[in-house]
């Protein structure tokens, strides 16, 4: 059995697992923030009284969580790369470009659903209660319901957050070099693949294991 050799984890080669590392976490934090705003849009559309609103919502929903991530990062980036360099910055790498806007679009359908089920757990009392106070439908669905709703929704949300930071890894489809993509890419240049993936399966789990022990206080402390 061959054994376990770990000098190739230089200075230079942790330097570029930290390159790595700041693109799966610039990724996962788009995704995060794009996706809770775009989300709680989708679902306020998704519960709204007009039927084109819901209609066009549930579309959009059903069509990213039928559609692997992997197919969708394909998309955005063969397919509408000149179209994406128009909108946004043209000095950006396409592929990153094509990562953070397909992530995000991608995300927000399952936050969207994720908040559709906050919102429904709050009492629709309170809802009534703030337009009976003098408050637009609008401005009572902001200040009472969401409040309350992303509450609820914490754990669920951190939750899927840790899942969205896994698949951050997939974005080698479109090689664009993240953290899993660095030390594959070590690895095999040393090689020393297995030790590299050693290396970047601690790292994954300590950070995704400490984010769900997280998650579990913040579900003891709202049972208490």
């Amino acid at each position: 059995m061959q054994e376990l050799d770990f000098s190739s984890l230089t200075p230079q080669a942790i330097a570029t697992l930290w390159s790595g590392m700041l693109i799966s976490l610039q990724v996962a934090a788009t995704a995060l923030g794009v996706g809770l705003v775009w989300g709680t849009v989708l679902a306020m559309m998704r519960l709204s009284r007009f039927q084109v609103l819901s209609f066009l919502a549930a579309t959009y929903i059903n069509l990213f969580r039928s559609i692997p991530l992997a197919m969708v990062l394909l998309s955005f980036y063969l397919i509408v790369p000149q179209l994406l360099r128009s909108l946004f910055d043209t000095s950006m790498d396409t592929r990153l470009l094509s990562a953070l806007v397909g992530f995000a679009l991608f995300e927000s359908a399952y936050f969207a659903e994720i908040m559709r089920a906050g919102i429904q757990s709050v009492s629709k009392g309170q809802l009534a209660a703030a337009v009976a106070l003098g408050m637009k439908p609008l401005q009572a669905m902001r200040l009472v319901v969401l409040p309350q709703a992303f509450r609820n929704m914490l754990p669920l949300l951190l939750t899927q957050l840790i899942l969205l930071f896994q698949d951050t890894s997939l974005v080698y489809v479109i090689s664009l070099t993240d953290f899993f993509t660095s030390a594959s890419g070590i690895g095999e240049r040393d090689g020393r693949l297995e030790e590299m993936m050693i290396v970047a399966g601690v790292v994954y789990f300590v950070i995704c294991f400490t984010a769900s022990r997280l998650v579990k206080l913040l579900q003891a402390r709202q049972a208490a």
